[in-house]
């Protein structure tokens, strides 16, 4: 393991997290497209996302404590460690009224006496926290999981969470204890109909409940009026003998948390249903009486469970066109109610427990080195996180990433997707569903595939913007890794036809002339159109006509065209986008189907019509270093495709790459884009650079930027082209930038959080299992 003290740290790789390196974990739990609940370094919760869209530092009043009697008196502390300094003047929720940077942090769990000693650890899809206090006679181990169990998507979408908790007494003497579990009713929606004009439907109403069931209970509320998606269910339970209290104080103020602390403080273990008469509880406790013998240990597990079965969601939210046809998760086609979905996840505990342990296991048992496995396992939580949805059908829709209160960049983007490598070898039956949409319900007769689905999963209604060059070519590409890895013919039989027509679509496009080479204007994942063939987008095109050719042939069909097409293709690229170190763009402008006019006034100021006329379109890579321009080689080889380009040069391009692109320090390189991914004196493998000049005033955006899920594109290639040390080096210090000191080791974020790019890590086991 690698000691990080020479960068501030006192963590390893796949080590303990103690002390500032606890500040910013929030560990993902929950079912793929199911929503989440994220368990932090210290043992609080936050973020919890229940409701089909990220709700990030959503954290109500929800907790475990321990109350220990000493002689007469009890001695009570919440099982957590210190709340991080950064809290203490942060907003908890934009659901909390009042609770802004400066009005005290009302209603956490700040002001609760707490364990001293606090320690975190994962091994995904687990989490451990350690706590203990030299004023407490007991030590505590806290798991956290949740299903994850490869070949098995539906056990692993399950909406649901597990705690464990674990308490060892320390003392030489007998201990008698009370453990409880508290959660305010952060299910309740005031909002009647989400749908309707700005202020006209924000009337409160009283049709939430806390109901008691069998060792649990149920933070509940209802549809009422208004809209379906108001409905939703949390519940907590356990399978052991456990007090419940329906029946939290009804007041003013802050009466409610006085008085459920008191009763925490002073032992006490109440066992009530919900009140009758009046207003709903505020909140609902299970509590459960210990006895611990001197040296001995007593485990509590909870299952935490919910059940939202409606949506206001859709890809244009509340338009009059989609409004009756919302996103619906698929844990609602398989349980009619919470009650069914406990009792499934009740008497399969073992089970999921077990299965996922195995996991588990096995990933910690491959001989990686330290940083790679990290790397690999914390970007497994992207598929715990609302950046994934999944849909009754069992198909998954996803967002590129998360924002702080909604999905960020809809549909499954392809151009983003392409670099995601984990669910086809963990879920291939959920990676082919995306197949499935963009061959069929995202692209039209002519091949035209739309790179952003519409949610629900329909049959687009437009075909007006760009395709994305690169989504639909790795699309190709991606087809052929899912059907090697699926083996079905019958799968491929079905989607060939489209497949041809979306490869034919590329060519007429994008290369009408028959060149082998992506020369006109073409969409890209940087969000611009590259004018002339450039490395990356030909590499696409050159991996997606080796496929067509290779599955054409498995099929028995000709193949001639695509297999000569790639072959000349190969032979141009190998030249004239080669400078000799490492692969270009030729910038053009000229002799192409598209118009260029740098004097349209109606498009362009006069500042931009000067540089345009000089040195053509914004937004260009030129004579540029970039670190994505040879990406069709590793796509081919993550793929099953093979080599298709001259390996020499494409070693020495991810040389280059690593010689000019990764700095070891950034506090002097400017960029005025988007800074925070890496600054300051952290390393990281920039997007582009112009080590031989002819820098272009206006680059295209992101040039400047530092994205994870390209350093690991990067990193895992150098490794299958035998340069180990390199790409150990580049994710070494991707994992140190996500430490916890200032990001969340389980959340590498771009555009959004938990952004779907950076599961290009899982290619790393690809790269060194070779």
């Amino acid at each position: 393991m690698l000691t990080l003290k020479g960068f501030g740290m006192t963590y390893e790789f796949q080590g303990t997290y103690t002390n500032e390196n606890l500040n910013k974990i929030a560990f993902p739990l929950g079912g793929m497209g199911a929503g989440m609940i994220c368990l932090e370094g210290y043992g609080g919760f936050t973020s919890i996302s229940l409701r089909h869209k990220p709700e990030i530092l959503h954290q109500p009043l929800m907790f475990a404590a321990i109350s220990v009697k000493n002689g007469n008196e009890w001695q009570a502390k919440i099982l957590q460690g210190k709340t991080p300094d950064w809290k203490i003047m942060f907003p908890f929720s934009n659901r909390a009224q009042n609770n802004q940077t400066g009005s005290g942090g009302r209603n956490t769990t700040m002001g609760f006496p707490y364990f001293k000693n606090n320690s975190f650890e994962s091994q995904f899809p687990f989490a451990t926290i350690n706590l203990s206090d030299p004023d407490m006679p007991l030590s505590v181990k806290l798991i956290g999981w949740s299903p994850f169990i490869p070949g098995n998507a539906d056990d692993s979408s399950l909406p649901t969470a597990f705690l464990e908790y674990e308490f060892t007494n320390e003392s030489p003497n007998d201990l008698e204890a009370v453990f409880s579990f508290a959660a305010e009713n952060f299910m309740i929606q005031n909002n009647e109909n989400p749908c309707c004009p700005e202020g006209q439907c924000n009337k409160p109403k009283e049709d939430h409940r806390v109901i008691k069931i069998e060792n649990g209970f149920v933070l509940h509320q209802a549809k009422g009026n208004g809209n379906a998606s108001r409905q939703g269910d949390f519940s907590v339970s356990t399978k052991e003998a456990a007090n419940i209290n329906c029946q939290w104080f009804r007041g003013g103020w802050f009466d409610h948390q006085t008085r459920l602390w008191d009763d925490i403080a002073t032992g006490k273990s109440i066992n009530t249903p919900d009140y009758e008469e009046g207003k709903s509880s505020p909140g609902g406790t299970l509590s459960i009486p210990i006895k611990l013998a001197k040296g001995k240990s007593r485990k509590v597990k909870l299952v935490l469970t919910w059940h939202v079965p409606e949506s206001e969601l859709s890809r244009d939210a509340c338009n009059t066109n989609f409004c009756n046809e919302f996103y619906q998760p698929w844990y609602a086609s398989k349980f009619k109610n919470i009650l069914k979905l406990n009792q499934y996840i009740h008497e399969n505990h073992d089970l999921l427990y077990k299965k996922s342990k195995d996991f588990s296991t096995q990933m910690q048992n491959k001989k990686l080195p330290a940083a790679v496995k990290d790397a690999v396992t914390a970007n497994l939580s992207i598929l715990k996180s609302p950046t994934l949805l999944r849909e009754t059908s069992g198909r998954i829709w996803a967002w590129e990433g998360s924002c702080d209160s909604s999905g960020c960049c809809s549909g499954s983007c392809t151009h983003v997707w392409n670099y995601a490598q984990a669910l086809p070898h963990l879920f291939p039956e959920l990676e082919r569903s995306l197949r499935e949409t963009e061959f069929e319900e995202s692209q039209n007769e002519s091949g035209h595939q739309n790179f952003r689905s519409s949610l629900p999963i329909q049959n687009s209604s437009s075909h007006n913007f760009h395709a994305a060059a690169d989504g639909q070519l790795g699309g190709i590409m991606k087809v052929y890794r899912d059907w090697k890895i699926g083996g079905d013919n019958s799968w491929l039989l079905k989607l060939w036809p489209k497949i041809k027509s979306s490869l034919n679509y590329c060519i007429e496009t994008w290369d009408p002339t028959h060149q082998g080479l992506i020369s006109e204007p073409h969409h890209n994942t940087y969000d611009i159109e590259f004018w002339g063939a450039d490395g990356m987008c030909t590499s696409f095109y050159l991996g997606a006509l080796k496929a067509g050719s290779l599955l054409a042939k498995e099929l028995k069909e000709d193949n001639s065209f695509y297999q000569e097409l790639y072959l000349k293709g190969r032979k141009t690229m190998e030249v004239e986008l080669w400078n000799g170190e490492y692969f270009i763009q030729n910038v053009q402008t000229k002799g192409l189907s598209a118009d260029f006019n740098p004097e349209n006034a109606e498009v362009y100021s006069t500042e931009e019509q000067t540089i345009l006329k000089e040195e053509g379109p914004k937004y260009q890579y030129g004579d540029g270093c970039l670190s994505d321009g040879a990406i069709g080689a590793w796509m081919a080889e993550v793929c099953g495709l093979g080599e298709i380009l001259d390996p020499k040069k494409v070693k020495s391009h991810l040389l280059a790459v690593f010689k000019y692109n990764f700095k070891k320090d950034f506090s002097n390189h400017a960029n005025p884009q988007r800074p925070t991914y890496c600054m300051n004196d952290e390393a990281g493998l920039l997007l582009c650079t112009w080590p031989r000049g002819n820098r272009l005033s206006l680059p295209f955006p992101y040039s400047e930027e530092v994205w994870t899920g390209i350093e690991y594109q990067v990193a895992s290639h150098l490794a299958i082209v035998g340069e180990k040390e390199k790409c150990l080096e580049i994710v070494q210090a991707v994992r140190k930038r996500y430490n916890g000191i200032s990001r969340n080791p389980f959340n590498e974020f771009e555009c959004g959080h938990w952004y779907a790019r950076a599961m290009s890590s899982y290619a790393l086991l690809q790269a060194y299992d070779e």
